[in-house]
């Protein structure tokens, strides 16, 4: 079992316990430029299949970086992680991730959202492992979240409270969670990965 408090925690502390500190506002830097990019590549079909995956990856690296201890943000890994290392790995990754989401929604709500929970650790793991293949990442994200899917549920939960104040502020006050959720993920992560410590990907 993962604790949900402890990753929180973690989260706030590695931005600095400041909503306005420098470390928070670079990751916030770090979000809406990746946000902006997605924004755009989605007015085309092919932008988005181009782009979601390395796009993702790279933001995970981002956040996993700052979930080890590195204490810093930086925007350019988001761009080199995600396209410069297996880009043509990055991009299948993501395509299909999203695909198979999409056709396990299409049968009903609830297995696309076990779907979702399944693959959400998958550009986690391409980040951590770029000798792996997309569908070893995939693999690997549906191990490592077996049994948890529930607390990746209840963990987006627990961020509702969050998003619905900072969206009384015309919705900028969202900017400012979206670092705090990033490295929430980065750090359930890690946590996951304990557990699943000494398991390999076959």
């Amino acid at each position: 079992m993962i604790s949900r408090a402890a990753i929180k925690a973690n989260a706030k502390a590695q931005l600095g316990n400041n909503l306005f500190g420098n470390i928070w506002l670079m990751a916030l830097v770090v979000g809406l430029v990746y946000s902006i990019i997605i924004g755009a590549a989605g007015m085309t079909y092919a932008g988005i299949i181009i782009l979601v995956g390395p796009m993702g990856i790279g933001l995970a690296s981002v956040f996993m970086n700052l979930a080890r201890g590195s204490g810093e943000v930086k925007l350019e890994q988001m761009f080199t992680r995600g396209f410069s290392e297996q880009f043509g790995r990055n991009l299948l990754l993501g395509f299909l991730r999203g695909l198979f989401t999409a056709l396990w929604s299409m049968l009903f709500v609830v297995p696309g959202i076990v779907k979702h929970y399944s693959y959400s650790m998958s550009f986690y793991v391409a980040a951590d492992h770029p000798e792996y293949t997309w569908n070893q990442c995939m693999d690997e994200s549906k191990r490592m979240t077996a049994g948890h899917k529930g607390e990746l549920f209840v963990l987006d939960l627990s961020f509702i409270g969050w998003f619905f104040v900072g969206s009384l502020c015309f919705g900028i006050g969202t900017l400012w969670v979206m670092p705090y959720y990033n490295a929430s993920w980065a750090n359930c992560y890690d946590a996951l990965k304990m557990l699943n410590e000494g398991t390999t990907v076959r």
